[in-house]
């Protein structure tokens, strides 16, 4: 249930989604999880439908709807299943919305467009093994050689990294001794193809199962100077500015988890007894019910006013960052709170809410930890 009035195209979209996650998602997720596979096949009828396009403009294959729209969308796909959630996101938010707003004419039309149609899948390359939060540190190395660049290096926790076709991958292109943070960051369009790419170590995670993370190797990977996304050196600068889209997304993510959570718990509750009464009509039961919801609908209102917000053209920075870290902490709550509400049968596989607590996990580290959206929060009440 959502507090925002929503237009005729909004509800429908919202139902649209609904319906393709109940229908060909959540009868899978449980094995895909068990699995640790996600079929491609289904993030292209997700790409069939528009959801892989959503923010972007008709001009370039996409649908051109508003941020709201596609938050409602994302919640119900997260709903069924955060895995192919997450694909949803990542591709709607950092690699399609860089491509957007910094590629060229030449890089949209190639590249931007078959993303719209969800006929390519994007994926964004920017943290390393030794680069998490503080992404600005990385070591990946692009050298100029002639017209091509040359990449040499290793990225981390690449989201849909081992099916992924466009690969915005962040590169230092200033001298490897500079020490200069963030500047002499640039930002690339690698596609699986290219000479010296390759897929590494596939991580073997708690949660998220479905959703392949993986390393990216460069070994010397030759990249054409058309590839350069934007202006040298202001890779690191784009990937900030689209940061927003990304945590937006992710909140929306976090709040589709704790409302299969939420809704499980209601269902349990209501069918579960003891001394011979539903769990339902205890207090205790009660109140764990009553803070989930609460706090569903306090991160949903701020998740979609921020949208809004969006939408008018103002920054969201500091609400961006409140909305995921409000979102990601009443994920992990919810799915806590499930469990302890099955009991002993929210500890074993056979019951989902075991899943939603795995999931729920991550949406506090990813796209920014809650520590380091604590920071952002505070440097921008300070600026205010």
């Amino acid at each position: 249930m959502s507090l925002t009035p929503l237009t005729e195209t909004q509800a429908s979209i919202q139902q649209l989604a609904r319906g393709f996650a109940a229908d060909e998602i959540a009868p899978h997720a449980g094995r895909w999880d068990r699995e640790s596979c996600f079929p491609v096949s289904v993030a292209h009828r997700m790409g069939a439908l528009g959801f892989l396009g959503m923010l972007i403009p008709e001009q370039y294959d996409g649908l051109g709807l508003d941020t709201l729209s596609y938050l409602l969308a994302l919640e119900e796909i997260a709903a069924a299943d955060a895995s192919a959630a997450v694909l949803m996101s990542v591709h709607n938010s950092l690699p399609t919305q860089m491509l957007l707003n910094f590629g060229s004419e030449a890089q949209r039309q190639r590249y931007l467009k078959p993303m719209a149609r969800g006929e390519s899948i994007g994926a964004f390359a920017l943290s390393e093994p030794e680069a998490g939060s503080d992404a600005s540190s990385l070591r990946c190395q692009a050298t100029r050689d002639g017209d091509d660049w040359i990449l040499t290096g290793t990225k981390s926790w690449v989201t849909s990294g081992t099916f992924a076709d466009v690969i915005l991958v962040m590169a230092r292109t200033d001298l490897p001794d500079a020490r200069r943070g963030s500047k002499g960051i640039s930002a690339f369009v690698v596609t699986p193809d290219l000479p010296g790419f390759h897929v590494g170590k596939k991580e073997d995670k708690m949660g998220l199962r479905a959703s392949p993370t993986v390393q990216l190797d460069f070994d010397g990977m030759r990249v054409p100077g058309a590839n350069l996304l934007g202006d040298e050196g202001q890779g690191f600068v784009y990937a900030m500015r689209s940061l927003d889209n990304g945590r937006l997304g992710i909140a929306a993510q976090a709040i589709g988890i704790a409302r299969s959570a939420l809704q499980h718990s209601l269902s349990y509750a209501a069918e579960r007894k003891q001394f011979g009464v539903p769990i339902k009509e205890f207090q205790a039961i009660q109140f764990k019910l009553a803070d989930m919801g609460a706090r569903i609908a306090s991160a949903r209102a701020l998740l979609h006013a921020t949208a809004a917000a969006k939408d008018r053209g103002e920054s969201v920075t500091m609400y961006g960052s409140m909305c995921k870290l409000l979102a990601s902490e009443t994920a992990m709550f919810a799915a806590t709170e499930a469990v302890q509400i099955f009991g002993g049968y929210g500890y074993v596989k056979e019951y989902p809410v075991e899943k939603l607590f795995r999931d729920a996990k991550i949406t506090e580290i990813y796209e920014g930890t809650s520590e380091i959206q604590r920071i952002v929060i505070a440097r921008e009440l300070y600026s205010a």
